[in-house]
């Protein structure tokens, strides 16, 4: 007997990208609903060779129901994530919207997976930012064999992590561009075509942006609370890969040679890593693949025990959709869940 899943959010990125995961990795699921708001019933969407027709949200009955993938957004999430929980069933939430919450667990299973087993007070778990996703699968394994006490990270992150829109946004300025028609900015502050942007999500009080912000809370939370993390996120006319240029100081010493040796072997990551034209890894490789991908690991000399690395991964994949599958592989492989038709 295998599980009832469903897909909150599904006619958006994230959500058509973790229908095609589930059927990929062959999750043990009898059944999957895609859900939406009312304005998306009858739309029809892919799992697989299949061609399934969305549901709403709101109407949807979550009562024999074991699994809830949601990616329908914070306010949805808020409003809607408790009640499925109360329901039974358990939610996966994309959003940022339960990320900081001391009762909710927030997995990167190759990182944190013995913190799952507190999911059990809300029946929700949080999946992380897309940018520090992939940071905290390259970090955790040099944080076991060095500790390290810095962290300082600027990243580039693609449009697709602002949605359909903003890969319209940019799609539309590029051809306008090209055609020389007037460019107008709506989903970005500035125009985002043969341009980078330093900012993403809100400005707080003290000059970060809660992207940036995101970065800092979500690596203590999941690696170590005793990490210092310091983040400039920047938007890129890239459609989808998110890049980050790492800064490290550690406790001990540790060699480049070392790091990437370590990385090689750890869960996740994949080191491409050449001294030489072409020898690393870009966001547009990236697109598709499920690893997180470490180039450009070297010394840095200015300070004690230093490295600097470049690593790269699909936003929509490791970054969201894919994390929040391994999630749930996760529940059902440490015995967490089980199919509650099977029970009854």
């Amino acid at each position: 007997m295998g599980f009832k899943i469903a897909v909150a959010g599904a006619t958006g990125n994230v959500g058509r990208e973790m229908l095609n995961i589930l059927e990929e990795r062959g999750f043990p699921a009898d059944e999957v609903v895609p859900l939406a708001s009312r304005r998306s019933v009858g739309q029809e969407v892919s799992y697989g060779d299949r061609t399934l027709k969305v549901q709403a949200l709101e109407n949807y009955d979550f009562s024999d129901t074991d699994l809830c993938l949601m990616s329908a957004g914070g306010t949805v999430s808020k409003e809607w994530s408790p009640k499925i929980g109360k329901a039974g069933c358990v939610v996966i939430d994309n959003s940022s919207a339960w990320r900081y919450d001391q009762d909710v667990p927030l997995i990167v299973p190759e990182v944190n997976p013995h913190h799952i087993e507190g999911y059990s007070k809300k029946n929700i778990i949080a999946n992380p930012n897309c940018s520090t996703a992939q940071l905290v699968v390259a970090l955790k394994p040099l944080h076991d064999a060095a500790t390290i006490k810095r962290v300082v990270v600027s990243t580039y992150q693609s449009v697709s992590g602002s949605g359909k829109e903003g890969m319209d946004e940019l799609f539309e300025q590029t051809r306008a561009v090209f055609v020389a028609d007037p460019i107008s900015a709506k989903k970005f502050t500035k125009r985002i075509a043969f341009n980078v942007i330093p900012h993403i999500d809100v400005f707080m009080e003290d000059g970060y942006t809660k992207e940036e912000w995101k970065v800092l809370a979500e690596t203590k939370k999941m690696l170590d609370p005793k990490i210092k993390v310091t983040a400039t996120a920047v938007r890129v006319p890239v459609f989808i890969g998110h890049a980050e240029s790492v800064n490290l100081e550690f406790e001990k010493p540790i060699t480049a040679d070392e790091a990437r040796d370590i990385l090689r072997e750890a869960p996740g990551c994949q080191v491409i890593d050449k001294r030489e034209d072409g020898g690393y890894i870009t966001p547009y490789e990236s697109a598709g693949e499920d690893a997180t991908y470490i180039s450009r690991i070297r010394e840095d000399a200015t300070v004690e025990n230093g490295l600097a690395l470049w690593v790269v991964s699909d936003n929509l994949r490791k970054g969201a959709a894919l994390n929040t599958v391994q999630i749930a592989e996760l529940l059902v492989a440490k015995g967490l869940i089980k199919p509650r038709k099977e029970a009854a």
